[in-house]
């Protein structure tokens, strides 16, 4: 039976609607769907009918069975005989775009690079799928860590959405640019580009939705910038602004009206998805400013919010804002205290990680670096230097590897066997003299290094030049944790040298300070150092309260340090390489000192 190029044939619509009745089902009917569609093939269909119906097996093959040689005949095919036919845009360029994607799924990257290539070139005169493609193609380098080849991508793209009268999609293509100059620390580029970009978000007068989203993009770049150069008081306006444009988002509908220009048919980010965005980057500058009770607070909000998008969606973004999230609320309780919360969390990052093999192969580093500073939480030295050094194996981003130096650093300090390793450590992270990353925070970190250095070899007087510099730097930018452990190493000094006042006066707003984050280790150091100093000035009232104080802190460090040493999870701390262990077996108890708490 021959079928009309002109109108669709009864059987042709019949199995048509059969098939996207099983498939839309509840559950989906799979197989009777894939059975429906391959019998459009016996009624030898013109070439439209046999091209839509292979790109529509090959996606309902991808994306809902493990058959993935049969939907990858099915996409093939559908790309090569859709190519041989005028005026086909839509199947032809869906069918380069899901073929693309399935190929990456499968490690067949270099098989969708020339895709996606054909498919940008012969798309020209069709301004939706042209951009489409040029995002797909950009993300593709992205991902393989191709970031010039990505930008010259996002840059053609800019200039063909300048062309086509969409500056909507330029500043989408832009800001993506920006995006990726920022991962590649390319400063110099990121700032016209980011005032640029500015301009045309400020200017665009269009959908106040799509206008919204553009400016939460912008703002996010803006905001993690800042955070990525330590600069947590800096950016305050940048957040807040942030934060009100959410609010203004979530009042608005993403779906009034559709632009008229085919180029603009673009979102970022859906907006739930956005609002999460902004709750982990409210996390992450509450964490380095050191307000982890409120640090606390977004993360249970952004972490309920992700539970309920899961359900309906399983865009990988949400696996990877969840990990984001853990990763900063772990070491907000390690500071906090809550080490046997803070292991069952890092297992959990374990879980997502084992799931996804590009989530693991992106955080693995972060996942031992965790790990890392877990075992100094709980004394284990030995393991804290493996997990460190198995990080800085695996990671090229500086600030992360800045970061691990110098923990790593505090490690041998503790040692105080390790001094080759430590100098050579030290040089590398020389806050002085070519300091390796561009942060505020970890270059004033890399000063408190030296300070506590300084202090542990009786330096007291280059102990303190260091730890004011550290305090210069903290204050001015709020850096509270690294403020209030300047001080009280300073108070520490000071009392050593007997100058019982001046101690007093760092001690005093250290313990605050420490309170307020709160800091559970400064917290037990400022207690002991009050007892001690009370005690040497005759205030026998005052030293018996810190005393008390002292003895709190100790017990309730005790406790969480004997909690999470039984916990089965807790021999993580022998995992440093390959992927992480399934099965953890139970411990018969604590094995590590805690001489180090006390």
């Amino acid at each position: 039976m021959a079928a009309s190029t002109e109108a669709p044939e009864p059987w042709y619509l019949a199995l048509l609607g059969f098939a996207e009745h099983f498939r839309t089902s509840s559950p989906p009917k799979i197989r009777l769907c894939v059975h429906c569609l391959q019998a459009v093939f016996q009624f030898k269909p013109p070439p439209r009918v046999e091209a839509r119906t292979h790109l529509q097996l090959g996606s309902v093959l991808y994306r809902h069975t493990k058959n993935s040689e049969l939907a990858q005949s099915h996409l093939e095919k559908a790309w090569f005989i859709s190519q041989q036919i005028s005026q086909f845009e839509d199947v032809k360029f869906e069918a380069a775009s899901i073929l693309s994607e399935f190929y990456c799924q499968q490690n067949l990257v270099d098989s969708a690079k020339p895709v996606l290539r054909k498919a940008i070139q012969i798309s020209q005169q069709t301004p939706y799928w042209h951009c489409r493609l040029l995002f797909q193609l950009a993300q593709l380098h992205a991902l393989e860590k191709d970031l010039v080849s990505a930008c010259d991508l996002l840059g053609v793209g800019a200039e063909y959405a300048r062309v086509m009268g969409s500056e909507y999609t330029r500043a989408l293509f832009l800001l993506s640019k920006g995006m990726l100059l920022l991962m590649e620390r390319k400063l110099s580029e990121v700032h016209p580009l980011l005032t640029l970009c500015g301009t045309i978000v400020e200017n665009w007068q269009g959908n106040p939705f799509q206008k919204e989203s553009l400016r939460v993009f912008f703002l996010v770049l803006q905001v993690t910038h800042y955070l990525d150069a330590g600069q947590v008081k800096s950016v305050k306006p940048c957040l807040k602004q942030l934060q009100q444009c959410i609010q203004t988002i979530s009042t608005l509908h993403d779906d009034e009206i559709l632009p008229t220009n085919p180029a603009a048919l673009f979102h970022w980010l859906p907006k739930e998805h956005m609002c999460v965005l902004v709750y982990l980057v409210t996390v992450m500058h509450s964490m380095q400013a050191g307000y982890l009770e409120k640090a606390q607070k977004y993360t249970d909000k952004a972490l309920m919010q992700l539970e309920k998008l899961k359900m309906l969606d399983s865009s990988p973004i949400l696996s990877t804002f969840q990990v984001i999230l853990l990763e900063h609320i772990i070491m907000c309780r390690l500071v906090t205290g809550h080490k046997a919360t803070a292991l069952q969390e890092i297992s959990q990052v374990c879980q997502l990680c084992q799931q996804s093999p590009r989530l693991f192969t992106n955080h693995a580093a972060q996942l031992h670096t965790l790990l890392g500073l877990y075992c100094i939480s709980v004394n284990c030295m030995d393991n804290a230097e493996a997990q460190f050094t198995a990080a800085l194996q695996m990671t090229t981003h500086q600030e992360l590897w800045t970061f691990i130096v110098t923990n790593l650093a505090s490690v041998y300090i503790r040692e105080g066997n390790r001094h080759q390793e430590l100098y050579s450590l030290l040089e590398r992270i020389n806050p002085d003299h070519n300091f390796p990353v561009s942060s505020h925070c970890l270059r004033a970190a890399a000063f408190y290094i030296r300070g506590l250095l300084s202090f542990f070899q009786g330096r007291y007087n280059e102990a303190k030049r260091f730890l004011r510099e550290t305090l210069k730097m903290s204050n001015a930018e709020d850096l509270n944790r690294l403020t209030a452990c300047s001080l009280v190493l300073l108070g520490h000094i000071f009392f050593v040298l007997g100058n019982h006042r001046e101690s007093n006066n760092m001690v005093v707003p250290a313990m605050q300070l420490a309170s307020k984050i709160p800091d559970m280790s400064v917290q037990l150091w400022s207690s002991a150092l009050l007892k001690d100093l009370n005690k040497a000035c005759g205030n026998t009232m005052d030293a018996h309260e810190a005393a008390q104080m002292h003895q709190n802190f100790s017990q309730q460090l005790l406790q969480d340090h004997i909690a999470a040493c039984s916990l089965p999870e807790h021999n993580l701390i022998s995992w440093t390489d390959g992927l992480p262990p399934v099965q953890f077996q139970p411990q018969n108890g604590p094995t590590t000192s805690l001489g180090s708490l006390l």
